[in-house]
């Protein structure tokens, strides 16, 4: 049983290491971010990011190897969306959380230690 219990903890783990390594890049966050608002083609996102075709396809890489998003083939394009609905409200309730923190304050001496 305990094995069992850590062979689950170390998969959660990983998962949350993946996630977390996809979110600290800032272009593959505004991704995640462009593709939970809804779901597009790479040049669409590309262009949205104003970056090139060939950074985001490394992007988009990245983020189906951690399972993140999923291309969709439809005729000649490929449409990419979160891998699941899941992940959106992830998205949703991290931002909302991260806001949250970061509007509160966590020294009296912020300004004067510059530390928060």
């Amino acid at each position: 049983m305990y094995h069992r219990c850590m062979l689950t903890l170390a998969t959660d783990l990983d998962a949350l290491t993946r996630f977390g390594r996809a979110l600290a890049d800032p272009i593959r966050a505004q991704l995640l971010v462009a593709i939970r608002r809804e779901p597009s083609y790479p040049s669409d996102l590309a262009d949205a990011l104003g970056i090139s075709r060939t950074r985001l396809s490394n992007h988009l890489a990245c983020l189906r190897d951690c399972g993140l998003v999923v291309a969709i083939p439809e005729g000649r394009r490929t449409r990419y969306e979160l891998a699941d609905a899941r992940l959106g409200h992830a998205l949703d309730d991290l931002r909302q959380a991260v806001v949250a923190v970061a509007t509160d304050v966590t020294c009296v001496d912020a300004a004067e230690k510059d530390c928060c």
